[in-house]
């Protein structure tokens, strides 16, 4: 019992370890990205001819703060990511070690291609949409924080969208996810993913369709590269098997 006790302590200890870590290189690149924030500013503004509107002097600060962030969560993404692998890497086998090594670059890829794919393709058409759909009537003018957070609700979902494929890859390698099992969901899968892109796009139509639709193949691709994933697996195994059998065989001759 007391050997149970150790034990908890030692990886409550460990996990405290990993989480300080994490969060020291959360602030590290906070203050990278307060450092130039007005670069990023610059570069988020895209193609809009007028100046983003305030409408008080604390709100310039949570602008700034809002992008700062954003860059720090990218930023602390693969640390977070080398450090969970560093704290199940005792429970793992030597296969799994190597395999979850190999997909940490991997997370921050994709989390950078989802900000990307999410800022150049989805936000700008459903910005134009619905700028379009009032020019005619009303005068279009943002405030900035109306503004960022629109980017920023549309932009950071899609990039945590699309780590999900890495993670199903990574799960199957571990034998938690059976793809074939996940695929028996999909109606269920389809059905909260809608209600997803509902709640993070703006209340209509075409805005709900822009967003469901890449995430819907999203998880489409994740299925897929988990069925690669475990079929690979099943053929190791089923190799592994053999030897074992055969050298058993030869013991007898």
């Amino acid at each position: 019992m007391t050997e149970k006790k150790l034990d908890i302590i030692v990886h409550l200890d460990e996990l405290r370890k990993r989480l300080i870590i994490s969060a020291l290189a959360f602030l590290v690149f906070l203050i990278i990205g307060f450092m130039y924030v007005k670069d990023i500013y610059l570069f988020f503004m895209g193609n809009l001819d007028y100046k983003l509107l305030v409408l008080g002097p604390s709100d310039i600060m949570w602008i700034y703060f809002h992008i700062a962030s954003l860059v720090a969560i990218a930023g602390t993404i693969p640390v977070v990511a080398w450090q969970i692998w560093l704290f199940v890497r005792p429970a793992l086998k030597p296969h799994e070690r190597k395999a979850a090594l190999s997909y940490i670059p991997g997370v921050f890829i994709l989390f950078i291609g989802g900000l990307a794919f999410g800022y150049f393709f989805i936000f700008p058409n459903i910005l134009s949409f619905l700028i379009n759909l009032g020019n005619d009537l009303m005068t279009i003018s943002f405030t900035a924080d109306k503004y960022f957070s629109f980017l920023i609700n549309i932009t950071l979902p899609f990039g945590i969208a699309f780590e999900l494929p890495l993670v199903m890859m990574f799960l199957t390698t571990l034998g938690i996810v059976n793809p074939y099992t996940i695929a028996k969901l999909r109606k269920y899968a389809y059905f909260i993913l809608v209600i997803i892109a509902c709640m993070i796009s703006p209340p209509e139509f075409i805005s709900h369709i822009s967003v469901s639709v890449p995430l819907i193949l999203i998880y489409e691709i994740s299925v897929f590269l988990s069925k690669i994933v475990y079929k690979r697996k099943q053929k190791k195994g089923i190799k592994l098997t053999n030897t074992k059998e055969l050298t058993n065989d030869q013991r007898f001759l």
